[in-house]
């Protein structure tokens, strides 16, 4: 019946219905956020895109980079035992300092046979000399003898031209004549001998000095093995050839070593850098002296700067052990690699962190060579021409 109903329960109706718009309110509230939302996302899409546009594109970047030094592998000259060992794994060293020493017993020896050596060879040179003085006073000798027998020859000729005539007409005995012309004869005989004695004196002396040039040649051959002896003494002890760090330390007391082996590696920790392996499709506005940002994972947090020092003259697998070859029928094109060195620019600290071998994540960026692209379709529109 209508009159059942009461005031209270009337009353009860009426929030009822008053609460019905909420849900409407609701809805604006929320389609507002969206929109406010929205507009922000707008924004920062905007800003976004503007700023790749300016910067963004022209930032390049790879995970594909490493850490690197140019350590020396260090190894023995000559062949023997290992008598000392100067370092320890790990340990730093200022170049020119003691690394190993090899027994130089045997090379000593070898030296001291080559300065005996040195000093026979310089003692037959002395001997040798001293024969020019002797074979020169010889040769003296036998030309004062042909200039007497000469004298005779002259004289004993002049008397037997003066006498021919007279021995002709009959005033001197023909026997007189005779004996003249037999001095001339004999003198000439004597003249033709000391003529021969110089001849032989003057050819010992020749024989003489090439016998010094002999000797003199025999001291330098000498005087090299023992600059070869003495080089070795020096070889047997090892030094260090840079400054940096002991690693990879094979050699130990005792242990027989032979020429050519490998017994350290000096790591030059002071001159580290980095070898980023960039994407063929990255590397076209990347040049030396462009700005570099890397992040090490052994510190995650921290930014390390350095700048693009120089850029590979082609791609890595061009300069592998054996390069690919592409001229088959089954060809599949594979992006290239190109490794860029890069120069890190780290104080003390961070040298203690970067040791060669870590990965880093590199960026590059390439803004200051975004004008190489218009040079490059000029020259290209300029060599159509």
């Amino acid at each position: 019946m209508p009159a059942s109903d009461t005031p209270a329960e009337t009353s009860a109706a009426q929030p009822a219905a008053e609460e019905t718009p909420a849900p409407s309110g609701r809805k604006k509230l929320i389609g507002r956020i969206a929109i406010g939302v929205a507009a922000v996302g707008l924004v920062y899409g905007i800003y976004a895109f503007i700023d790749y546009r300016n910067n963004g594109q022209y930032v390049q970047s790879t995970d594909d980079a490493y850490v690197k030094a140019d350590g020396v592998t260090v190894s023995s000259k000559l062949a023997g035992y290992v008598r000392q060992i100067g370092v320890a794994d790990n340990q730093q060293v200022n170049a020119g300092a003691f690394l190993v020493q090899i027994d130089p017993t045997d090379y000593s020896t070898k030296l001291n046979q080559a300065q005996a050596q040195v000093d026979v060879a310089r003692a037959a040179q002395q001997a040798t000399a001293a024969g020019i003085a002797e074979a020169q006073a010889s040769l003296n000798q036998a030309r004062a003898a042909l200039a007497a027998s000469q004298r005779d020859l002259a004289y004993y000729s002049g008397e037997a031209a003066r006498y021919a005539p007279l021995a002709a007409s009959g005033a001197e005995p023909r026997t007189q004549l005779d004996q003249l012309t037999s001095a001339r004869d004999k003198a000439a005989a004597d003249v033709r001998a000391k003529q021969a004695m110089v001849e032989a004196a003057t050819a010992k002396i020749a024989t003489i000095k090439a016998q010094v040039q002999q000797a003199d040649a025999q001291i330098n051959s000498a005087q090299a093995t023992q600059a070869a002896a003495r080089n070795d003494v020096g070889t047997t002890r090892i030094v260090a050839p840079i400054a940096g760090k002991v690693g990879s330390s094979a050699v130990r007391l005792g242990q027989y070593v032979q020429p050519g082996q490998r017994l350290l590696t000096i790591v030059p920790t002071q001159a580290i850098y980095v070898e980023a392996n960039f994407k063929e499709t990255q590397i076209g506005l990347m040049r030396p002296g462009q700005p570099v940002t890397m992040h090490v994972d052994a510190l995650p947090d921290v930014d390390f700067h350095g700048v693009v020092e120089s850029i590979t003259p082609g791609t890595g697998a061009n300069f592998s052990l054996i390069p690919p070859q592409n001229a088959t029928g089954n060809f599949t094109k594979i992006v290239q690699r190109v490794p860029v060195r890069i120069r890190i620019n780290a104080g003390e600290e961070s040298r203690k962190v970067l040791v060669p071998g870590l990965s880093l994540t590199v960026k590059v960026d390439t803004k200051a060579a975004k004008g190489a692209i218009k040079a490059i379709r000029a020259e290209q529109d300029q060599g159509a021409k």
